[in-house]
């Protein structure tokens, strides 16, 4: 690749870009702590997962609108684990109980007893994520039997409009040096981290999920990576991120089409 050290501009040659599609398996394994929940991502098969992260809840015996804690993170594991409908778990909402830093250590610690599933989860930076590489390990049985069986995979998230910050390129490494899949999920905004049509948002979603997988497979080729997305639009009039907008729908289902097209399993957000 072409460094330019002054900008922070890397230019990724098309053999590159093509050799890490290529290198980038096609079916994941997302094993669960019970293996009869295992969840195979491959071509042409559709599983259902819930979504994150969200901040507040109703609780449910007070009605109150209060912020989440770690009890509500165990308690939402606990409800996708119960509804078959969901083939993963996803960590619902955040431990806000504990502080940032190191609020995704304790969203695991919720998460690990309370469901039988795969799990994603966030790691917020790479001393996160060799721990919770360390406490998916001590669940699996060690290290080899994790590489055999990951038990979680990683969500990072590049920064639109093109950017991969370190909290999103050291843990696609550390995942890739450990076996654990990473999910890659770009979260533009058109009309304001990308450009405002839906095929231009395309275009930089493509080259920031791409730019992802070509560091995890130049980090160990192999290593399992998803083409993810929660891409959305920018409401200009209240300048939100509408995720339950038409125009989300569009883009996830491009989304879909074009990691079919690089035969890689992919993620996308729902309305």
């Amino acid at each position: 690749a072409t460094v330019d050290a002054k900008s922070n501009i890397v230019k990724i040659p098309p053999y590159i870009v093509e050799e890490a599609v290529r290198s980038a398996p096609s079916t994941i394994l997302l094993a669960a702590r019970d293996p009869r929940k295992d969840y195979i991502l491959e071509s042409n098969r559709v599983g259902f997962v819930n979504f994150g992260e969200g901040v507040n809840v109703i609780d449910p015996v007070t009605r109150q609108y209060r912020r989440s804690n770690k009890q509500d993170v165990a308690n939402a594991a606990k409800l996708s684990d119960y509804l078959s409908e969901m083939d993963i778990s996803y960590r619902a909402v955040v431990a806000q109980d504990f502080p940032g830093p190191v609020q995704a250590l304790h969203n695991a610690e919720a998460i690990f007893p309370n469901t039988s599933k795969h799990f994603f989860i966030g790691a917020d930076g790479v001393r996160n994520a060799r721990k919770l590489i360390a406490m998916a390990a001590a669940v699996a049985g060690g290290r080899g039997q994790l590489r055999e069986r990951p038990l979680i995979s990683f969500n990072v998230c590049p920064t639109s409009l093109l950017k991969l910050i370190p909290e999103c390129t050291d843990v696609v490494i550390e995942a890739a040096r450990a076996g654990i899949p990473v999910n890659i999920i770009s979260m533009a905004l058109a009309g304001a981290t990308s450009p405002v049509t839906l095929e231009g948002t395309l275009v930089t979603h493509n080259a920031e999920v791409l730019s992802a997988i070509i560091l995890s497979q130049l980090a160990c080729k192999g290593a399992p990576c998803i083409y993810g997305c929660s891409t959305t639009i920018m409401d200009m009039r209240h300048t939100t991120a509408p995720v339950g907008s038409p125009e989300l729908g569009m883009i996830s289902a491009a989304v879909a089409r074009m990691a079919q097209y690089y035969n890689l399993p992919s993620f996308v957000a729902g309305g």
